[in-house]
């Protein structure tokens, strides 16, 4: 799956996915879980694991005892990417705010 820093930054713009990739550090869990733990409803939770899916941020693996459940976990590669991109993003805005600074 290629990793997209747009779909990335978008999947992470609200906080309740936000809060569910903190819990999903942790380790992987279920749906039923990650709702309790982020105070939302089962149909809400839902839609937010739908997007961080589409976003390639979590994937899902069926749970072999009972085929109903999923648990859900982090991919890895959409944060190295983002973690490659954001010290130069910070880089280049620092750079222009000191050029902007020393202009005034």
């Amino acid at each position: 799956m290629t990793v997209n820093l747009d779909a990335t930054l978008a999947a992470l713009a609200d906080p309740t996915r936000r809060r569910v990739v903190d819990l999903l550090r942790a380790g992987p869990r279920r749906a039923g879980e990650l709702a309790r733990s982020a105070e939302t409803s089962a149909p809400a939770m839902s839609r937010h694991l739908r997007v961080l899916r589409t976003g390639g941020l979590v994937e899902v693996e069926p749970v072999v005892e009972d085929a109903r459940l999923r648990v859900y976990r982090l991919r890895k590669e959409p944060f190295a990417k983002l973690d490659e991109w954001l010290p130069r993003f910070w880089e280049e805005q620092l750079t222009s705010f000191k050029a902007h600074a020393e202009r005034s």
